[in-house]
């Protein structure tokens, strides 16, 4: 297939254009390669996909309506995953426009341009923030999600909305994907494993935010890449049992479906930390910091609804996950 993948320099993004490239597919990229974190770890991954003959890259911004539109007319795109957005819930605090932009904005051109160009089927990133104040565990994608608690959360269930929108009105088969708490090797610099791995390894303290006892759903790369390409490959088809009478977020009447993809096994953070220090060999210094704006104490992923329909179940052990990310990184920063 020709597949469009956005965010093509991101941390999954990489991952999931190299699985399409090795399984024969025609891979277009697109990214902006802004400066939210280090640009050098992003022209990095990049290098891995340049030299690949069926790989060919687009540097553009989501919300440039007019170069969206073009690609799009041109790129005769079968199938689209979208992965690029604004990512971060403290960044949403300081720089909110940033995510209108690329997560709602972008997000539409992305939409639209599936819709003009006959898209066989759009694949996008939710996440599992969405869930905000929800306190019912597992997070089930059949709950409702009316109270997020901070504005990414926001724009990625607006994208939910939006992209149902599109379904319904034109018949785009669209499926969301709501990952939870992704990390391995090449992951992103503003993520909790990689800011305590380059602290410790420095000497520096660490902050542990609500004072140790988030539980977060840490989900390895591989795990996520495998749930993305599996759902790729089944088109979403109209529910005729759909009942509106009495709605669920996850099935509809259109050609519409939600899945989450995490490894269904909440850690509790001092556990990660205690993980991490036992693979650098080293303690680390913590400084104990209250819940911040927008967090949420916890999240726990069921995948039921992906395991049933794709077979697929993540399930990689956290001790085998951070271990392949510190080998990663004290080889790429050579420490």
């Amino acid at each position: 297939m020709k597949v469009l993948v956005t965010g093509c320099a991101g941390f999954i993004g990489m991952y999931v254009a190299e699985r399409l490239l090795a399984r024969g597919d025609e891979v277009v990229g697109l990214d902006n390669l802004n400066a939210y974190y280090d640009p050098s770890l992003k022209e990095a991954r990049l290098a891995r996909l340049l030299p690949h003959p069926a790989f060919r890259f687009h540097r553009l911004d989501l919300a440039d309506r007019e170069a969206m539109a073009a690609l799009f007319a041109q790129g005769g795109f079968e199938r689209v995953v979208h992965l690029a957005a604004q990512a971060g819930v403290r960044y949403s605090l300081r720089n909110p426009h940033a995510y209108t932009d690329s997560n709602v904005s972008g997000f539409l051109n992305v939409l639209e341009g599936c819709r003009h160009n006959a898209c066989e089927h759009l694949v996008f990133a939710s996440s599992s923030s969405v869930y905000g104040a929800n306190r019912k565990l597992p997070f089930s994608v059949h709950d409702p999600t009316d109270h997020p608690v901070s504005l990414y959360a926001a724009t990625k269930k607006a994208n939910e909305l939006m992209a149902h929108t599109y379904s319904h009105l034109f018949r785009l088969p669209v499926t969301g994907l709501r990952f939870f708490t992704v990390y391995g090797p090449w992951g992103r610099p503003d993520m909790s494993l990689f800011l305590f791995t380059r602290a410790i390894l420095e000497g520096q303290p660490i902050e542990v935010f609500n004072h140790g006892e988030m539980e977060r759903d840490f989900t390895y790369i591989d795990d996520i890449v495998e749930g993305v390409v599996r759902v790729l490959d089944r088109v979403p088809a109209a529910d005729a049992a759909a009942d509106m009478l009495h709605p669920d977020p996850a099935v509809s009447d259109a050609p519409y479906r939600l899945y989450n993809i995490g490894n269904h096994s909440p850690v509790k953070l001092m556990v990660f930390i205690g993980t991490l220090e036992r693979a650098l060999g080293r303690p680390a210094q913590k400084k104990l910091l209250p819940m911040q704006p927008g967090d949420v104490p916890a999240t726990y992923a069921d995948v039921a609804d992906l395991q049933a329909d794709v077979g697929f179940a993540p399930g990689t052990r956290l001790e085998d996950g951070i271990a392949r990310f510190v080998a990663w990184y004290r080889d790429y920063y050579r420490v």
